[in-house]
């Protein structure tokens, strides 16, 4: 990272920014032309879990190619200053790589929905069979992760 001054060292507080963040930016890519989807997501243990339809251009992808990587946001406000040139940003980041991998066991796919339920509200809900076969879930393992936070 160029602005050390900026850089979340510890993974506490990147795993903060992941716990209060709504949205999970996930980047692919087929060829040499780039993909970005927002998405729900849900995290632990060094993961992202996500969901989708059975069918999609993203679910195309990946089965294509594994890697991707992920930028992840909080806090982000505009700092003015006295013209245009010198105005800044407030935020959180964080911004990783890994590969993707789809879920099949009906058991892991519940406990990863579960994950990305539990990401958005804290209450309970079951899952039917027929909801949890009627998707398709992936992960993403994280092999490296960085986390940013401006001071302005």
């Amino acid at each position: 990272m160029r602005r050390k001054d900026k850089e979340i060292t510890e993974l506490q507080g990147i795993e903060e920014i992941m716990r209060r963040a709504k949205v999970c930016r996930l980047g692919l890519s087929r060829g040499n032309r780039p993909y970005i989807v927002p998405l729900s997501f849900g995290y632990a243990e060094n993961t992202l879990y996500f969901h989708s339809a059975p069918e999609g251009e993203k679910l195309t992808i990946m089965r294509e190619n594994s890697a991707a990587c992920f930028e992840i946001d909080l806090d982000v406000e505009e700092v003015k200053g006295d013209n245009p040139c010198n105005w800044s940003m407030r935020y959180q980041s964080v911004v990783g790589f890994g590969e993707v991998s789809f879920i099949e066991d009906p058991a892991a796919k519940t406990k990863a929905l579960a994950q990305i339920i539990g990401h958005y509200t804290q209450d309970g809900y079951e899952l039917s069979d027929e909801a949890v076969q009627g998707l398709t879930v992936f992960q993403l393992k994280i092999e490296s992760m960085t986390g940013k936070k401006s001071k302005i």
